[in-house]
């Protein structure tokens, strides 16, 4: 059976983990062939540190995938992140389409804002761009802020059950992608993700502890990924993911460390494996 390969779209900071520097050693773990196209240079990413450098690769996107066209490269999956302008998703919606086929998986991780609110830097028409994107995916990854955005509802304080699956259909409605929300918290000391494929939801949670990390998105997104091109359930996909992320926040937590330097998913790549049986 011949290796699986994968592009990740995402950009790259040199310090600090997130995006590429999580998602390339994540899913080549996986034994996944893993390419890039980086959308981005950060000299560290923004969650803490001040006054980073950044360079923006927007141009360079869509040459490269025509490259790969012409060359006749192909992958089983398309995975992206975070972009950092509207004229960023143009450029990776035009890649996405000389890469796009049948067969192969395009998971989006509309990465634009949280805790209500967008991130800086977005205008609010920003998220109808984002949404032009995910109406080409199979599976989207947005936390709760992304999904209301996406959709066009009024966020509420009442995120219960009746909200978060009237989000997931007016989602998929938009889109046709199964949903993966993260970041949902129905009960007490439990967050998870709650997924809607279109037919059935399934929610599925682990220990809520009280911290938080930038990264973690990336983290799961990448396992999801990886997961999924071996040939897992989405069922069972979203189970590892959810469930390699709280190991690591758990062993960054044991492990003390200046919050800004991100998650430790070096030390879980073990448990990854033996999650996705590989030897």
């Amino acid at each position: 059976m011949s290796q699986k390969k994968a592009v990740a779209i995402h950009d790259i900071s040199g310090f600090g983990r997130c995006s590429l520097t999580v998602a390339l050693p994540l899913i080549s773990a996986a034994g996944v062939q893993t390419s890039v196209i980086p959308t981005a240079v950060l000299s560290t990413h923004t969650g803490g540190f001040k006054g980073n450098t950044f360079c923006d690769l927007t141009n360079d996107i869509e040459p490269i995938a025509a490259h790969w066209k012409r060359e006749n490269i192909s992958f089983d999956a398309i995975y992206t992140g975070y972009l950092c302008s509207e004229a960023q998703v143009l450029s990776v919606i035009s890649a996405v389409e000389l890469l796009k086929n049948k067969n192969n998986l395009l998971l989006v991780d509309p990465v634009m804002g949280d805790n209500g609110k967008l991130y800086s830097g977005f205008s609010a028409k920003y998220p109808q761009f984002m949404l032009r994107l995910c109406k080409r995916a199979d599976i989207i990854t947005p936390n709760i802020t992304e999904a209301a955005a996406l959709a066009c509802l009024p966020l509420t304080d009442k995120l219960d059950r009746e909200y978060i699956e009237l989000l997931s259909k007016k989602l998929y409605s938009l889109t046709k992608a199964k949903i993966v929300l993260t970041g949902v918290s129905l009960q007490e000391k439990h967050i998870g993700a709650y997924v809607f494929d279109g037919e059935e939801f399934f929610y599925i949670s682990t220990e809520k502890l009280p911290v938080s990390y930038h990264g973690t998105g990336d983290i799961f997104a990448s396992v999801l990924t990886a997961s999924l091109l071996n040939d897992r359930s989405l069922k069972a996909a979203v189970q590892i993911a959810v469930n390699f992320t709280a190991g690591c926040i758990k062993q960054t937590v044991a492990d003390n460390v200046d919050p800004r330097y991100g998650v430790n998913f070096e030390g879980q790549i073990p448990n990854l494996l033996k999650f996705l049986e590989i030897k």
